[in-house]
């Protein structure tokens, strides 16, 4: 007796503490009762009847995010990979649909991205794909709302988190973005290049109109004193020719003597003016017509003289001493 009644009171505590089951916050629970559905329980410690009453089933009500890749091709025969994030959720209200007329939601799910993708993406090029991949995802999301609401499930947000074109083409387009950032800085260096040559030219333009007013000034001070220096000279006798002339003679002589306080000068002054230059030629054209001539008149006398130098030598017959009576 005591046995069985002890078996008795384990196997009614253990019927007893099955009754009650607990769920969790964003969680539903299927209760069936002998295969049948019965309800749904929301979170909380619930009970049910023991070996009746089954929990068939637990459902999340958090969102969820499945990502999906997919390899397709474009409108200009690039082949991509796709990274497509679906996030989604079972509606509380519509835990018996999720539970009951859905098997595997991955999959679906999946399945429909795929569809959507590949019929979007071919109508595409490859930059277009890049620029309008939220255009891709909001037809996703459209999509996959009008398939998965008849299942219970509502989706939240679809993002193209990630384009992954052939790596040859992933190469060639970061030289092609490589080349047209060379381009962008010649065309700065080009310009800024020209703004040095428009600035420099700019300065030397005013350079030399300072200059030139400065030498404008320089020579109207020249003429200012030389004209008080006529003024002065007048007034002691000197009439205005001869003072000019005193005058050009004094600057002559001031440029002379400048040039020569200069120990390393190897400057050399010569006529300028086209009669110096014509005196000096024909000066020099006189030297040399003289210097000739004085070359062949040496040589005619000393041929003159020879001869008479060689009657006065003896012979080879006759002595010293015979030498002047023949003389004589």
């Amino acid at each position: 007796m005591d046995i069985f009644l002890i078996a008795f009171l384990v196997f009614g505590l253990f019927v007893l503490l099955s009754s009650f089951f607990t769920v969790k916050q964003q969680t539903a629970v299927i209760v069936e009762r002998f295969g049948k559905f019965l309800s749904i329980r929301q979170s909380g410690l619930q009970l049910k009847i023991p070996l009746i009453d089954r929990i068939a089933g637990r459902v999340n009500l958090k969102i969820q995010q499945l990502d999906v890749i997919i390899e397709t091709k474009t409108k200009d025969n690039v082949f991509v990979k796709l990274k497509v994030s679906v996030q989604f959720m079972v509606v509380k209200d519509t835990v018996y649909d999720a539970f009951y007329k859905l098997e595997y939601p991955h999959d679906q799910i999946t399945s429909y991205v795929f569809d959507v993708v590949r019929a979007e993406v071919p109508k595409l090029i490859l930059d277009d794909v890049f620029e309008r991949k939220d255009d891709i995802a909001i037809a996703v999301k459209r999509e996959l709302n009008e398939a998965m609401t008849t299942y219970g499930y509502t989706i939240i947000n679809t993002l193209v988190t990630d384009i992954d074109p052939d790596i040859q083409v992933k190469n060639a387009m970061n030289r092609i973005n490589a080349a047209d950032r060379e381009k962008t800085v010649a065309e700065f260096e080009a310009e800024a290049s020209r703004i040095r040559i428009v600035a420099k030219a700019k300065a030397e333009a005013e350079s030399k109109r300072l200059q030139g007013q400065g030498i404008a000034d320089q020579r109207r001070e020249i003429a200012k004193g030389l004209v008080e220096s006529v003024d002065v000279l007048n007034k002691v006798g000197i009439n205005s020719q001869e003072a000019s002339a005193l005058i050009v003679v004094t600057q002559h002589y001031d440029t002379l003597q400048a040039i020569g306080a200069d120990t390393n000068s190897n400057l050399i002054l010569l006529p300028n003016s086209p009669q110096a230059g014509s005196d000096m030629l024909n000066n020099m054209v006189a030297s040399f017509t003289a210097s000739n001539l004085v070359g062949e008149s040496m040589k005619t006398g000393m041929r003159k003289v020879e001869p008479k130098k060689g009657k006065n030598l003896p012979s080879a017959g006759h002595s010293e001493e015979e030498t002047p009576e023949s003389e004589s």
